[in-house]
């Protein structure tokens, strides 16, 4: 029985416990890249989705402004209204009054291209988060290659006998690979959520404008200046004179 027992076992070694602060430095030069992209991502992510918050985009008290003006048909106080206010909708509606004495098509026109603005703008906003869903394995992927050229430099100038140099660069591999994979993975996720969200609220806000123009009076508006701003549209500085006179005449 004595022959055969077992061994007694050597003294066990006592396990480290390391802060989550120790672990991220185990993962290299990388993870300071990658801290930020993570705090880019939490900042985008709020950011995007306030700008996209329907009673961002759309206001209540905006809207319910502009139909009580186009009601009483004071056109001019609904711009000046819109002028003031600083919602995507009112930039919409503004941009579309400024146009609306040259007639429906030219309105239209106004008020899509200042859709298209507001939804290129924010559009950008949202597509950060793709760049960093995308970038944080790659760094990350860098901080791989760079641990395991460390692990084989080990490998190659002590040998396997100094294991814990090893098992400390190949810690350092992988702490680089999940850091970047747990950045992307949120990243995208919320990059697909706010892209939809951004789209419902930028179709909402072209609906809320064009019904504000829907049934409006362009025949009796045609010329008209509502948006009253300084043109900057003199006449050629070499037309004097009598030129000028004729070049009168035919404008008028």
């Amino acid at each position: 029985m004595t022959a055969f027992a077992a061994p007694e076992p050597a003294t066990q070694q006592k396990e480290i416990k390391k802060t989550f602060i120790a672990v991220l430095k185990e993962g290299g030069w990388c993870m300071w890249p990658i801290g930020m992209f993570s705090v880019a991502t939490v900042w985008l992510a709020i950011d995007i989705w306030l700008r996209t918050n329907p009673k961002k985009m759309t206001p209540s008290t905006d809207v319910l402004t502009a139909r009580q003006l186009f009601l009483e048909g004071d056109y001019v106080g609904a711009y000046q209204q819109m002028k003031i206010a600083t919602s995507p909708f009112a930039l919409v509606v503004q941009a579309a009054l400024g146009s609306i004495g040259h007639g429906k098509t030219a309105t239209e026109e106004a008020l899509l291209a200042e859709v298209d603005k507001i939804s290129s703008t924010l559009q950008t906003r949202v597509n950060y988060l793709s760049v960093i869903g995308v970038c944080s394995p790659m760094v990350g992927l860098l901080g791989t290659v760079g641990g395991m050229r460390g692990a084989f430099s080990s490998l190659g100038t002590t040998g396997i006998g100094d294991t814990a140099k090893l098992a400390g660069h190949i810690g350092e591999v992988l702490i680089a690979t999940a850091s970047g994979l747990f950045i992307a993975i949120p990243a995208f996720i919320t990059f697909y959520f706010l892209r939809n969200k951004l789209q419902g609220g930028i179709h909402h806000l072209q609906a809320e404008a064009e019904s504000l123009f829907r049934n409006a009076p362009y025949e009796y508006l045609k010329d008209a200046d509502v948006g009253q701003e300084a043109t900057y549209a003199a006449l050629p500085n070499w037309i004097t004179g009598a030129n000028a006179t004729d070049a009168d005449a035919l404008q008028d």
